[in-house]
């Protein structure tokens, strides 16, 4: 699905990504964790096209992204940045909307309307549909951006830090709606997570990242483990299962 040979990334000199080699599976869930600095959003970013590499390739279903149309590639792979900052007024149907710019150009057929339809249903956001998204709690509004995405029906679906500003329950409803897309819709999630015990809960694959480098990865419980969490994050750490899953102890 997605697969890069040697990438990398310079900012100012600086290299922040460095011959990364790594293979993300289609029909799975893949968290990408490790310290702040480490290069796992500015990965993300040139996956998506938003940034430029340096050095490297990177295939999408076997095609260069270089190669790829941009119409044709935002059919197939949709992000959601960590940030984004909304400056027009607008309800959460004409949000979840603009993910079917791709294909309508903004003059939406009836087509759109029912993907649109169907996107806003899934999230369970029928109620608010005529709502101002400036009058949205912070866990609201991400469900409405992840319809936003839906709406785009892509395969591929990047998401940066999407547990931002979200208290506990929301962010496990976040992470319960990003399986259901998986196993559910069949679709290949990205995510870069801080909590990796979520990680370790929710991902089909963990991969770690150290100062732009691929540190380790493989299943949650081939990564969740003393030795590669405490060299990590430099840290001390104790790993405990729970309910058949592992997590981390900060000591």
């Amino acid at each position: 699905m997605i697969q890069m040979e040697k990438l990398s990334k310079r900012y100012g000199g600086q290299m922040v990504l460095e011959d990364i080699g790594l293979k993300i599976d289609e029909g799975k869930l893949t968290a990408f964790i490790g310290p702040n600095g480490a290069g796992k959003s500015t990965l993300l970013s040139i996956i998506s096209r938003l940034l430029p590499k340096e050095e490297g390739i990177l295939y999408i279903r076997g095609i260069e992204l270089e190669s790829w149309n941009s119409v044709e590639l935002a059919k197939e792979l949709s992000m959601l940045k960590q940030k984004i900052d909304y400056q027009v007024k607008m309800t959460v149907e004409e949000l979840v909307s603009f993910g079917r710019y791709p294909y309508s150009k903004g003059r939406l057929t009836r087509e759109d309307q029912i993907q649109i339809d169907q996107a806003i249903a899934y999230m369970d956001l029928d109620p608010y549909r005529k709502r101002p998204i400036d009058q949205l709690s912070g866990g609201q509004l991400q469900r409405v951006n992840i319809a936003m995405i839906l709406s785009q029906d892509t395969d591929i679906v990047l998401l940066d830090e999407p547990l931002n500003n979200l208290d506990l329950k929301q962010g496990s409803l976040m992470m319960k709606t990003l399986r259901r897309l998986v196993e559910e819709l069949g679709k290949t999630v990205v995510v870069v997570i801080h909590d990796i015990n979520v990680a370790s809960q929710f991902a089909d694959q963990i991969v770690a990242f150290k100062d732009g480098k691929v540190f380790c990865s493989g299943k949650p419980e081939q990564v969740m483990t003393q030795e590669v969490l405490e060299d990590l994050f430099e840290m001390k750490l104790t790993i405990a299962e729970v309910n058949g899953k592992k997590i981390c102890l900060y000591e």
